[in-house]
């Protein structure tokens, strides 16, 4: 009970940070990502395409947040996830 209790009130000082931060207009950051597309193939087999790089939108906090109406991810766990799969 305690852990919930205290990841609920560690949420809540990332959101308030967050909400401080986007007012001030630093709350956002954004990130290259390299996509792929992986297409299905006879056989079981696939086909996987890359695609490019593109900026990603991130949010500069512990925990995904909600803004711009999306869930953004937070900047650390994007910059070690650079690849995204489509």
């Amino acid at each position: 009970m305690y852990l919930v209790l205290a990841l609920a009130i560690l949420y809540l000082g990332d959101w308030m940070v967050f909400q401080v931060r986007q007012a001030k207009g630093t709350g956002m950051s954004s990130v290259p990502v390299e996509q792929y597309l992986a297409t299905p193939l006879k056989g079981n087999k696939a086909e996987y395409d890359y695609l490019g790089t593109a900026e990603t939108n991130c949010s500069r906090t512990l925990f995904p947040q909600r803004a711009a109406s999306n869930w953004n991810p937070p900047c650390w766990w994007l910059r070690r996830h650079r690849t995204r799969w489509e």
